[in-house]
């Protein structure tokens, strides 16, 4: 039998709350992580690269191996709530779950070391940067080999479903995720001479207005596809015929080849563009997460554990997101499953006032613990 400490749980994630991060550089959530697992006498590691940190339980044992995983990150996103642990760093929010993801690997972490020597498995505990930033925590984790030892590996994100019910998905669970950038470079004028100028801010809307047509006409209704311009800012004063325009979209599919085909049909549209009227015009994109693919065999696997830990009444088969997780990179590497934790969340993800059901926050460290110590002795691997 093991112990979940839920209280350890919720006193965690909200002094995480309290002080988020983006990006990288997470000091305060690296350092409290670190308290955490010394206080512990968990063994870690920081050389998987900056703002990751990696635990270990059973750390000498040579054979199979479970990742989990949690990212620390948090938003550019000014808080709205009237929490009393609301967040004390300006414009940074943790308004997408994963102060309660940190606290609920961190509890899975108590409970799995107070079982360890019952354990006949090493189990890595994957801290994660820079799941919302624009370059991606997890591809750096895995070029710098943390997965390189594990067999399998497993995520959570908190959800707006019922508290304590977890959602499993088997194959394509959510969207590859491709952020991508169009700086428009124009010539200035006086706005009273506007045709001695090339207004950047005119081309961004002939772009925009191309964008919303190969939307329409040039990809398959029936294709999952998402691709959205949030964001254009150029000019810089009321009588100035803008010489600069830089305009930030996203882009979700399921299908990368429909990912890779809308890239390169902006990329001609803009280039087009350009040369009709003498500008450049610069297009930049990379590839940050792919679909998020649970394997269908580890899905089966953490839905049964699942079972154990909340019920089978409380395990539902998830519905396909056009949101995006770079856990998808970790999936790439290794066969893994990503699940959702309901927590009753009223308000959306990245938004202001969002905020979770903590009381069901334990649950999702039951389900990770259940999850290591029914594929304690290995599983088939000729079947992921």
């Amino acid at each position: 039998m093991f112990n979940i400490d839920k209280d350890y749980i919720i006193k965690l994630r909200r002094e995480i709350h309290m002080y988020p991060e983006i990006d990288f550089d997470l000091p305060k959530t690296v350092a409290l992580v670190k308290r955490e697992l010394e206080s512990m006498g968990i063994p870690y590691t920081e050389q998987y690269g900056k703002g990751s940190i990696v635990g270990y339980i059973n750390p000498d044992k040579k054979g199979f191996t479970i990742g989990l995983r949690a990212d620390m990150d948090a938003l550019k996103v000014t808080e709205e709530t009237d929490l009393p642990f609301k967040s004390k760093n300006e414009g940074l929010m943790h308004a997408c779950g994963h102060d309660a993801h940190t606290a609920i690997l961190l509890g899975t972490a108590k409970a799995l070391k107070s079982i360890e020597h019952q354990l006949n498995c090493r189990v890595k505990l994957l801290f994660q940067p820079s799941e919302e930033g624009i370059k991606s925590g997890a591809v750096m984790m895995v070029e710098n080999g943390a997965l390189d030892d594990v067999a399998i590996v497993a995520g959570l994100h908190v959800s707006s479903t019922k508290t304590g019910t977890i959602g499993v998905r088997p194959g394509p669970f959510m969207a590859s995720s491709r952020h991508f950038k169009i700086e428009i470079f124009g010539k200035n004028a006086h706005a009273a001479t506007p045709h001695k100028g090339i207004d950047a801010i005119a081309v961004a809307f002939r772009l925009y207005s191309a964008l919303q047509l190969l939307l329409s006409r040039e990809v398959d209704p029936l294709q999952q596809c998402l691709c959205s311009i949030n964001k254009i800012e150029g000019g810089t004063a009321q009588n100035i015929v803008a010489e600069n325009c830089v305009m930030l979209g996203t882009m979700r599919t399921y299908d990368m080849e429909v990912s890779n085909y809308l890239f390169e049909r902006i990329n001609k549209i803009a280039d087009s563009l350009a040369n009709e009227l003498g500008i450049e015009i610069k297009v930049t994109g990379p590839v940050k997460s792919v679909c998020t693919y649970n394997n269908p065999y580890v899905a089966e696997l953490l839905r049964l554990s699942a079972i154990k830990a909340v019920g089978e009444e409380n395990v539902f088969l998830a519905k396909q997101k056009m949101g995006s997780e770079d856990f998808s990179r970790m999936q790439e590497k290794r066969p893994g499953v990503f699940f959702t934790l309901g927590t009753d969340s009223k308000y959306p993800a990245h938004n202001g006032k969002f905020d979770i059901n903590e009381e069901g926050l334990h649950l999702g460290a039951k389900v990770f613990v259940q999850f290591v110590i029914d594929n304690q002795n290995g599983i088939d691997m000729e079947k992921v």
